[in-house]
């Protein structure tokens, strides 16, 4: 059921949404974007994704929590970002530019790879495109491939069409995998950055590291050494 529109239709989320998210919400709905909320997906302790609809078409809506998000540690991520240099260490513009950054991540990231379409940003809060059927589809780490190797391959692919797109993803796992119709969608690409950071290298491995252990875990062979070299030369 969508929630209409209005101040007092949010109450029920009263520990989730504060005023200044709500007016960043009801802004999105004046401006077309999206009719109401359907209900959360997931409440986290830094992010909350709720899905909404605009007329027959559902959207992911990501919404960043100004007063528990670890504004330190996304300035720490984005201060190494050629594109965020400038930046001021304050909680709100930082977080301002860490939806940004993530929609502008999104936008290179799906035209070259399955990633969601990002719709628009405002403040703390960003639209994209659901992924799934009548459920959001579900993170890798609860939905194992049939055919580990062809999924594992595949998400080395897209993240050397990132890297020749000069982008490196820097939080890859299997929590920000998705597995739709037993192919990968990457997620959560807010902390993904240029390759021109300096720290672009070490995200790099760090990422191919963490998602071959978890199908080595899983029984699969893989070399990392060579997935990683795949990817950067």
């Amino acid at each position: 059921m969508v929630i209409n529109k209005g101040r007092e239709a949010f109450r029920i989320y009263k520990n989730v949404f504060d005023n200044f998210t709500i007016q960043t919400i009801l802004k999105f709905m004046s401006r077309k974007y999206i009719d109401g909320l359907i209900g959360p997906i997931m409440i986290g302790k830094e992010a909350n994704i709720f899905l909404a609809e605009k007329g027959d078409l559902k959207v992911v809506m990501k919404i960043y929590r100004l007063q528990s998000c670890n504004f330190n540690t996304m300035y720490g991520y984005l201060k190494s970002d050629p594109r965020y240099v400038n930046l001021k260490k304050q909680r709100r513009k930082v977080i301002f530019k860490w939806v940004q950054r993530e929609f502008r991540n999104l936008k290179k990231s799906n035209k070259i790879i399955n990633a969601p379409k990002p719709y628009s940003f405002l403040n703390n809060v960003l639209l994209m495109e659901y992924i799934g059927d009548e459920n959001p589809a579900p993170q890798l780490k609860d939905k194992y491939p049939k055919n580990p190797k062809k999924f594992y391959d595949e998400i080395i692919t897209f993240a050397k069409k990132m890297y020749e797109a000069g982008l490196v993803h820097a939080d890859l796992s299997e929590y920000n995998i998705l597995n739709f119709n037993e192919s990968p969608v990457f997620i959560d690409m807010s902390q993904s950055t240029s390759i021109t950071d300096y720290l672009a290298d070490d995200y790099l491995k760090r990422d191919i590291n963490i998602i071959s252990n978890f199908f080595i875990k899983n029984g699969l062979e893989v070399d990392v050494d060579a997935s990683i070299k795949r990817i950067s030369d």
